[in-house]
């Protein structure tokens, strides 16, 4: 059997702040298998994105074991991590963070560049994937062009081009209206199925939670079973 895309034991994140120590994450254990999709909800100062940062390997944890498709990815030095996100991670932030100089296909296209693909290539990979995503139509324009739906379709399949094992999304809808939040929900389903990738969603709509195949919750930092009836996490 293969090994699990994510695999983390025992994980604790604390902070010294003003002399005190504040405990974010207090012995997370989480499993996810390839293909799975995961979201995690919680209230505000929960822990979700310290956990998703700790995932990504945007942050370290103060101490437990993460492993991500079997490598033990906090041992590696912080050059080497960076091509690991680059080769097996893709990610999708709440606000897009795409380069507004530059085109839809340019920004879909600058991670295959970063990985050392040569121009043309990356373009007509990143061209494929706009159209996945439906924006075959819109490549040449930048996203000043483009609607807050539209935006965050291209931030998708900038995340997905290199084909990773992983996406990890924060609050990927919460800028979005219902109807649009629906759209990128069912989008990432439709990926999710397409390119058996796993994904990890940080979000507060539980409503769209459900709609992925497993949900958890952080309630004060401390991973939790989700119950479907539970209505008490907000925003």
């Amino acid at each position: 059997m293969n090994d699990p895309v994510i695999q983390c034991q025992a994980l604790n994140k604390s902070y010294q702040e003003a002399g005190n120590q504040v405990s974010v994450l207090k012995g997370v254990n989480l499993s996810l298998q390839q293909g799975d999709t995961l979201s995690i909800v919680g209230s505000s100062g929960s822990g979700k994105s310290t956990l998703l940062h700790i995932l990504g390997t945007l942050d370290a944890a103060t101490d437990g074991t993460l492993k991500i498709k079997g490598v033990d990815v906090q041992s590696l030095s912080r050059a080497k991590q960076a091509d690991f996100r680059n080769r097996h991670m893709g990610f999708i932030y709440q606000f897009h963070h795409l380069l507004m100089d530059f085109s839809a296909l340019e920004n879909v296209a600058m991670p295959l560049l970063i990985a050392g693909k040569p121009k043309q290539e990356a373009k007509n990979e990143a061209t494929k994937m706009l159209e996945k995503v439906g924006l075959g139509h819109r490549a040449e324009h930048r996203p000043s062009e483009l609607s807050g739906g539209e935006r965050q379709r291209v931030a998708i399949a900038r995340a997905l081009v290199t084909k990773p094992s992983l996406v990890l999304a924060d609050e990927p809808t919460g800028n979005l209206d219902k109807h649009n939040a629906l759209k990128i929900y069912e989008l990432l389903n439709e990926l999710n199925k397409e390119f058996d990738t796993s994904f990890v969603i940080v979000t507060h709509d539980l409503e769209l939670a459900e709609k992925l195949g497993r949900v958890v919750q952080l309630d004060d930092g401390v991973l939790v079973d989700y119950q479907k009836t539970d209505r008490s996490v907000h925003a």
